[in-house]
């Protein structure tokens, strides 16, 4: 059930806020698994120029079990559900408004294809772009434990 926080529009979300706020701290957790691994060479692999390294960064990060489970999650949920956690990180990104919502939806709709979860898991920041967009509607994951549903 998505619970509003008092005095925020109420946009329809298709992703309920459990869901999302889960989404969020798993993402967090993934995000913050590349802080956690020790390396000899602690550049980014996206700055490298040897396409043998940022190929063996992805497979490393491919089998992680967060990543799996997170992929697992997200891949299962339905097509209406993933196009929002999108149209969420787009808002929280951009510093948009509430009153942007339908046409920053619309516009991850048309966008939303078979590679969605995979742009998903590679964004950057996505939980905190997640959570920002739930705040820009009104809704908050303050008081959850990030449970899976």
């Amino acid at each position: 059930m998505n619970t509003p926080l008092p005095d925020a529009p109420e946009p329809a979300l298709a992703v309920p806020l459990d869901i999302a706020c889960y989404i969020v701290r798993k993402l967090r957790e993934f995000e913050n698994m590349d802080l956690l691994v020790e390396r000899e060479d602690p550049a980014n692999p996206l700055e490298r120029e040897d396409v043998d390294e940022v190929t063996e960064h992805e497979i490393e990060y491919s089998f992680d079990p967060v990543r799996q489970e997170l992929a697992s999650f997200i891949g299962d949920l339905p097509e209406d559900q993933k196009i929002d956690l999108v149209a969420l990180m787009w808002l929280g990104r951009n510093g948009a408004s509430p009153a942007e919502w339908p046409s920053i939806r619309e516009e991850a709709a048309q966008a939303y294809n078979a590679r969605t979860l995979d742009y998903i898991l590679g964004s950057p920041l996505a939980g905190d772009f997640l959570e920002e967009g739930l705040s820009t509607l009104g809704y908050g994951c303050d008081g959850r434990r990030g449970e899976a549903p």
